[in-house]
């Protein structure tokens, strides 16, 4: 399974929405590294350039072009990290309650557990792969 295979997947699952998200640009995700003081996973990357507009099922992924969003990167990693206690080396992919779906510096994906104050066990070897096992295929499970 491919990057583009997933993104094809995913966007032929989007949803129409009243006011359609659009995606960021190059700076954009460059500035938003700055702010955060981080370098993101090539394939992290990837999603925020290519697939950070879409909406589908309850899950709802990080943006950034929208700072005043409950889904802004810069607001889910403060909330992660200030009031949560993730590390800050792990940057939140998606919020859900509060617990967090996080990209680490290799690019695996972790779930992070406020119950637990850590990581549950449960990880996605690449972003790709959260991609599809959770977002497309646990949402089509609901």
């Amino acid at each position: 399974m491919t990057f583009e295979q997933v993104a094809l997947e995913l966007r032929q699952l989007n949803e129409k929405v009243p006011k359609p998200l659009r995606l960021p640009s190059e700076h954009e995700v460059a500035g938003a590294e700055s702010r955060l003081g981080v370098s993101f996973h090539p394939e992290f990357r990837r999603y925020l350039l290519e697939l950070s507009d879409v909406v589908f099922g309850p899950f709802e992924p990080v943006t950034l072009t929208i700072p005043d969003s409950h889904t802004h990167l810069a607001r889910v990693a403060t909330h992660a990290w200030s009031d949560w206690g993730v590390p800050r080396d792990l940057i939140p992919i998606c919020h859900d309650n509060a617990d967090f779906y996080c990209v680490t510096k290799d690019g695996d994906v972790v779930f992070w557990s406020h119950d637990m104050h850590d990581l549950s066990g449960e990880k996605w070897s690449s972003v790709k792969h959260w991609i599809k096992d959770v977002w497309i295929e646990e949402t089509k499970s609901f």
